[in-house]
Formats: structure tokens, sequence, C-alpha cells
């Protein structure tokens, strides 16, 4: 199949201030986005324009107002906007990936498990889900000694590893970043680079957030700008 693997088409998304009493706050308006196999996309614009707004949306966490979201998943596309609950689920299972900048998991389970349980599929022993999971926390600096400690004991820099070895052991053909390197030091940044490099090359399709200018040099091979809304005069 060819084509963008992810595009969108007139996307707009607002939300109603109940306690403003149904006050109408308009985000996004008119968004026509798309990023191809192997392409890494990074939204650009200044803070509060809506790009989580819009990566929250293309994962279907917020449901759009107007327009599509089309996904090609399992040979077929699917959009996201109008999808219904279950296959929104079937495409993140099998299809699209999401790192946010926070680690939200079940607390007292232990960081490997967190990871091995994002693996799709069950065709693997849990023996060996788990020797994946540990070489992917291995690779990101996460030593053997915590891997058996929930992380909600982490620091933050090692909650976000986690994050991102959950967002990286899937290889899913599309892969959404909010701030990936926000919370790392430069050597671990240095790491992530080189895993979301690897993941291009092997055609995964990737929407980022990223503040850090030299992490975004390095990674996006072109910039979407998106900017605050503002009602048609």
């Amino acid at each position: 199949m060819t084509g963008p693997l992810l595009r969108t088409e007139s996307l707009t998304k607002g939300f109603t201030l109940h306690l403003r009493g149904g006050l109408r706050l308009p985000v996004l308006g008119g968004v026509n986005l798309s990023v191809d196999a192997g392409e890494c996309v990074v939204l650009s614009g200044p803070s509060g324009a809506g790009k989580s707004t819009l990566l929250r949306s293309l994962y279907g966490n917020y449901r759009a107002d107007t327009g599509r979201i089309l996904v090609q998943h399992l040979g077929r596309t699917v959009d996201i906007a109008t999808a219904d609950p279950r296959t929104i689920l079937a495409v993140r299972h099998h299809t699209m990936g999401y790192v946010s900048q926070f680690l939200r998991v079940v607390p007292r389970v232990p960081a490997l498990d967190i990871v091995a349980e994002a693996l799709p599929g069950r065709e693997a022993s849990a023996d060996a889900r788990r020797e994946q999971a540990a070489a992917m926390l291995l690779s990101l600096n996460i030593p053997r000694r915590l891997h058996s400690i929930p992380p909600a004991t982490f620091s933050g820099g090692e909650q976000q590893r986690v994050n991102l070895a959950r967002g990286f052991i899937t290889g899913h053909p599309i892969l959404l970043l909010d701030e990936p390197t926000a919370s790392l030091d430069a050597d671990n940044r240095a790491v992530v680079v080189h895993m979301i490099q690897q993941a291009k090359a092997r055609g995964t399709a990737i929407i980022a957030i990223c503040h850090d200018l030299d992490v975004r040099d390095q990674i996006a091979d072109r910039l979407f700008p998106v900017q605050p809304y503002r009602e048609a005069a």
C-alpha cells in the first residue's frame, strides 16, 4: 500500500468549558497533516498552540469535532475520528503507538512486566517476552537491578525511559512521541535519538513534539507548524 500511513483532513477540535457556562474554546482548526513510512514529522509552534491536543486526537484520546484522521491499519483505512472504541483499541494494539511524557501504570507492577505487557500478540512465552523487555530496558540504560522494582519509585528520567521502552518495543508502523527526551540527560538523549533514527530506517512513521532544538534537528525530516487557533475575521 502506498501513500501516507497517517493523514488528517480538515481536522478541528475544541473544548466546552462547562464551569464557564458552556463557553466553547476552539483549539485546532482545519489541520491537514500527513506522515509517510520512514518519516519523522515534528510539530512546531508556541506553547498552548494545540500540539498535544493534536497528538491526543490522532491517538483517539480526544474525539475530533470535524474532519478525518485516516490511518492505514492491517491493509485498510480507518478513520479514527469516527471509529468505534473497539476499532480504536485494535489500531493501538497493532498499528499506532504513543509515548507520553509521563508514565501511568498499575501500581506495584515491576518495570520488566510493564514493558513486556506492551508487546503485541501472545505467541511468545512469558519468559521470551520478559527477555525481550529486559533487552529493551538495558538498551535505555535501565540496569537489571531495577527491572523487578515498580517504577513509581524511579526518578523522572528513569520513568520516562520505561515509557519509551513500552513505546518502542511494540514495533508499531506509526509512533506518536510527546517530548520523548524532556527528562533525560545528554547520554540518554543520544540513545533515544538513535532509537528514533533506527525506527525511521525500519519504515516507522513518527509524529513528535520536541522542544529540544538539538534533538529536533537530529530526528525531524520536516516541521509541521501548529499555530494558536484564531477565528476568521
